[in-house]
């Protein structure tokens, strides 16, 4: 049981966690985030088959607007956003003075004077605020009243259309569109913490949230439509990072895997982790995220990183594992020193059940 107070907000969509009998909470970005509804395999093969709905309003949006929006912006991540369009969700790293990872949000273009960042679990609202009083732009930053919904899973689409109308057909992967609902229009994007396929529906003004969680799970009873939520398994799966859980502060996006959302040398931006960005990326990272196997029965829960071993001496730490009933294996997150990250190295994992056999493998599961 958690003790709440206003410090821990319930979201507009509790009512309906709540009544769909969810069983267990983590406490994210100060707000209640389902973590179970039935049971993790039990929920992960439901995910794998049918559709879920996800109250994820714990993503908290950072809302930039004002003329120089798109300047403050590109200050906060190194991937370029030059030619990031009006429909369009980028994936972006957020970067301190160090490129030390601060947060891997969503951003989300409005217009060039409008955007949202929808965030993972961190203060970076008083980030964003701060360079912007720093760097003395011209823009209001606050958090908006937008919640987000997430229908995940392979009969997703099936029924967001009965709801959204054929245009969910036409929305490309990370694109979005302003699809209407009763007298109100939301953002629908293609988007999701899953592989399964899907979509997040930002819901603008909480009183319209259980509207629009009540007309899905109306249209989707023979769809065996079920609330869910972020599936441990099937996110390790899918090699699906968690800010806090397999990448802090400590990590630079390089470090992460995450090279591919960041500019190049050649490219011409002013984000203010760029130079100890390109000093790293001229070195070479001394470790990385890799997806680990781990040997023998299902592993316990972790609650804090476990140490990687190679002959008795520490080269890293997994920082998610689970057991996966599709593949018969623990899967696992894990960050490797550059010596040992490559796939096919055995190593050594330091569990609270006793030391297990690990491998790093080539790619992630999903």
């Amino acid at each position: 049981m958690l003790s709440q107070s206003r410090r821990l907000r319930q979201t507009p969509f509790t009512p309906g966690v709540e009544n769909a009998g969810v069983t267990a909470y983590t406490v994210y970005n100060r707000m209640l985030l389902p973590t179970l509804f039935r049971d993790i395999e039990t929920d992960y093969r439901h995910l794998k088959t049918y559709v879920q709905v996800w109250d994820v309003s714990c993503q908290r949006s950072v809302e930039i607007v004002g003329p120089d929006a798109a300047s403050l912006i590109q200050k906060l991540t190194p991937r370029n956003l030059q030619k990031m369009q009006d429909d369009q969700c980028y994936y972006v790293p957020i970067v301190d003075e160090n490129a030390g990872m601060l947060n891997d949000p969503v951003a989300i273009k409005h217009s060039q004077d409008r955007w949202w960042l929808s965030i993972a679990d961190s203060d970076l609202l008083l980030w964003v605020k701060g360079l912007a009083l720093g760097a003395k732009l011209d823009v209001q930053v606050f958090e908006p009243d937008v919640s987000p919904l997430a229908v995940q899973g392979p009969k997703a689409e099936e029924l967001m259309v009965r709801v959204f109308g054929e245009a969910v057909c036409d929305i490309r992967f990370f694109r979005y569109q302003r699809l209407a609902f009763e007298q109100m229009s939301f953002v629908v994007a293609r988007s999701g913490y899953s592989k399964q396929g899907g979509f997040e529906i930002y819901v603008e003004g909480g009183e319209h949230a259980m509207g629009v969680w009540n007309r899905l799970f109306g249209a989707g009873a023979d769809l065996n439509v079920r609330a869910g939520c972020p599936n441990l398994i099937e996110r390790i799966e899918a090699g699906l990072l968690s800010y806090g859980n397999d990448m802090t502060m400590e990590n630079s996006p390089l470090e992460c895997g995450l090279g591919k959302y960041c500019a190049g040398p050649d490219d011409t931006i002013e984000c203010i982790g760029q130079h100890a960005l390109e000093t790293e990326r001229a070195n070479g990272p001394s470790r990385q995220i890799r997806p680990i196997s781990i040997q023998g029965d299902p592993v316990p829960p972790l609650h804090a990183a476990w140490d990687l071993l190679k002959d008795g001496i520490k080269v890293g730490q997994v920082s998610s594992a689970a057991w996966s009933p599709d593949f018969s294996t623990n899967v696992a997150i894990g960050m490797v020193d550059a010596e040992h990250w490559h796939a096919g190295t055995i190593l050594e994992v330091r569990t609270p059940t006793g030391d297990r056999r690990a491998e790093v493998r080539s790619s992630f599961w999903l």
